[in-house]
């Protein structure tokens, strides 16, 4: 049976750093300093883009984390040093060095990390249950939670499934995009980021569409898979609530924003 539980729905973009924002989502008169400040005030989470790319210091984490309202939660991405590689399974130490590097600044506003694969990394049984393996539980005291990115068609099978359930791992529910899909439940969480935001409709996503992904969201955080998503492996047993994190991503950019605070309005 489905418990009573309220799950948590967060709803973000990526990254708040991007100048087409500035006089459409930002105010005209906002310094740039200011805009994490005002986008944390607006959504409910942000996927860090910046860590994919290169180190941050301590004092950038904390930063961020006195900035932002006492509710709110990052996700970051993993940097590109531990999943643009051939062998996954040796990025140990790169791992170690990302959680060591002042992550944990954030404190309790450290949301899931995710691991972007390369789009031409193919699935390795062996490679990816080493990856697995490789990714902290908990570091100084606190749980992490994982997702997984998976880019390349050879990931849509059940064995994947079953391995990132066995890891307590997401797997990145790609929407409205060219990458597969899997919408399958295989962690205490749901990341989904959705691409389909167009130039033509102000709020990014048409009404429906901005209706669907909210009916979805709520669904996934019920512990039931929308029959509209596809899966490859087998449905969990029990429908338990749990957290989703909702990043509109990609699409017409400059939109992502303003579709996010919709959906968020529309949760209420």
């Amino acid at each position: 049976m489905p418990t009573t539980a309220e799950p948590h729905i967060r709803i973000g973009v990526g990254g708040w750093t991007y100048a087409p924002w500035r006089g459409v989502f930002y105010p005209d008169a906002l310094a740039q300093k200011r805009e994490l400040e005002y986008a944390s005030r607006k959504l409910t989470s942000i996927e860090i883009n910046g860590t994919y790319y290169g180190s941050q210091k301590p004092d950038t984490f904390a930063k961020w984390h006195d900035e932002t309202p006492e509710d709110f939660v990052f996700a970051l991405k993993g940097p590109r040093f531990v999943t643009n590689r051939r062998v996954l399974s040796d990025a140990g130490p790169s791992i170690e060095r990302f959680f060591a590097s002042g992550v944990m600044a954030l404190k309790e506003k450290l949301g899931p990390i995710n691991w972007q694969f390369m789009l031409t990394k193919a699935f390795d049984p062996d490679d990816f249950v080493g990856f697995l393996k490789l990714l902290p539980r908990r570091v100084e005291g606190c749980a992490i939670r994982h997702a997984v990115e998976v880019r390349h068609d050879s990931f849509r099978t059940a064995d994947v499934v079953a391995l990132a359930r066995e890891y307590g791992v997401a797997i990145v529910l790609a929407g409205d995009s060219r990458y597969p899909q899997i919408a399958d439940l295989t962690a205490p969480f749901v990341y989904a980021r959705i691409m389909g935001t167009t130039e033509a409709e102000p709020l990014g996503y048409a009404k429906e569409g901005r209706k669907r992904w909210m009916d979805r969201a709520r669904r996934l955080g019920s512990g039931t898979v929308p029959a509209d998503l596809a899966t490859v492996g087998k449905a969990t047993a029990a429908k338990t609530s749990r957290d989703v994190f909702l990043y509109v991503i990609s699409g017409f950019k400059a939109r992502n924003p303003a579709a996010a605070m919709a959906m968020i309005q529309r949760l209420g």
